[in-house]
């Protein structure tokens, strides 16, 4: 059985960049979400995740990095949120192993 050819757009949709935790708050529309956004080092480009907290005791990891979609990431236009972005994901890099719990 001959597999079908991998397209260059399925394969971008598929690759994959880390990301670095640069910024944790809580929702003032929602109770109980948390608001997570990863950025690349250059902090150029970003991943917002939204958690929802069902308990006090929810126990859902939260690692210094992830590996996202380069289809899921959005792009920072902002210049200084930018270089936030950037300070804060070195930050983590710093001080954090990709898959430490933070």
């Amino acid at each position: 059985m001959e597999s079908e050819p991998t397209t260059s757009a399925s394969r971008d949709a598929d690759e994959r960049e880390r990301v670095w935790l640069v910024e944790r708050t809580y929702s003032d529309d929602e109770q109980n979400i948390v608001i997570l956004v990863y950025a690349t080092p250059d902090g150029s480009r970003y991943l917002r995740k939204e958690r929802a907290l069902t308990s006090f005791d929810d126990a859902r990891e939260t690692t210094a990095s992830v590996l996202a979609r380069e289809s899921s990431l959005g792009s920072v236009n902002d210049p200084d949120e930018r270089e936030r972005y950037a300070q804060e994901a070195k930050r983590t890099r710093d001080q954090y192993a990709a898959t430490d719990r933070i």
